[in-house]
């Protein structure tokens, strides 16, 4: 688990370091303005703030995606005006477990940056531990962020050209009445894509919803679902590409390094009435 995840006690010996840099990942799919609002409210020092839609995220078709990744390039630059140099360790955390800040964790890691982690419990992990929050707005120094992409994920196209020999492979995030199609409140569309099994994100925390589960507890779970599969030749989707990154972590936290990112997920896949759809579970 080491260089994954930061707890609380953790963060406070680091804060205010010059090598450390702290980002408020907070947002609702229903409200897009609740994490901003909540961050000028109250954020741990030090701390950034990033947007899901126009941070962590780049232009939308009305096809790719509701969260399609941005340029990498572009969002090298995002990083570099916040301050994150190539010895920095980044910190991620949010107010819901974790499944918005494993976003930032995991694009980092896509342009190359090793060195960032979850907070462990998020913000209510931090009240927990009776620590502050505070308004002020810290300012970063730009630094130079070189992106170097990695090849973590695949698109519609190879998921599409490799349907049956992929059952058993794609983990969809989601949560179970959504995967079935029973409930879908998001997309268009219910359902998921053929051959997908069901690993909802929120399984890969503690009964409180708080802490990610021990990583052999993960490993257990993990190992049962992929039935002897090779983790990296598992694919990674959810509804747009964000709750996805939250099982990615999961899998690194329990030792199953590899699987890969279908960043469109199953918004832009249900985009195109081409794509064959199944139901139930």
């Amino acid at each position: 688990m080491s260089g994954l995840l930061v707890g609380a006690d953790e963060l406070i010996a680091h804060l205010g370091e010059p090598g450390w840099c702290i980002f408020d990942c907070r947002h609702d799919l229903q409200n897009v303005d609740y994490g901003a609002e909540a961050y000028a409210k109250g954020h741990i020092p030090g701390a950034m703030f990033l947007h899901l839609d126009r941070d962590l995220s780049g232009g939308k078709t009305g096809r790719n995606g509701r969260h399609p990744l941005p340029d990498p390039v572009a969002f090298g630059r995002r990083m570099g005006e916040c301050g994150v140099a190539p010895d920095t360790q980044v910190v991620a955390y949010d107010n819901e477990g974790g499944v918005f800040a494993s976003r930032l964790w995991w694009m980092l890691r896509w342009l190359g940056h090793e060195k960032v982690a979850l907070l462990d419990g998020g913000l209510p992990g931090w009240r927990r531990a009776k620590q502050a929050l505070v308004t002020e707005v810290p300012v970063a120094a730009p630094v130079e962020f070189i992106a170097r992409p990695q090849p973590m994920t695949v698109d519609a196209d190879f998921v599409l050209g490799r349907l049956p020999s992929l059952k058993g492979m794609i983990i969809d995030a989601r949560a179970p009445e959504r995967f079935s199609g029973e409930q879908e409140t998001l997309d268009p569309v219910g359902g998921h894509i053929p051959g997908a099994v069901n690993r909802f994100y929120f399984d890969n925390l503690d009964d409180a919803g708080c802490y990610f589960k021990p990583a052999d507890e993960l490993r257990a779970e993990f190992a049962a679902l992929l039935a002897g599969r090779d983790p990296t030749r598992i694919i990674q989707q959810c509804g747009s590409g964000v709750t996805a990154c939250h099982n990615l972590l999961a899998m690194e936290i329990a030792g199953l390094k590899g699987s890969r990112l279908y960043p469109g997920s199953w918004s832009e896949w249900c985009a195109d009435p081409a794509r064959p759809v199944a139901t139930g579970t």
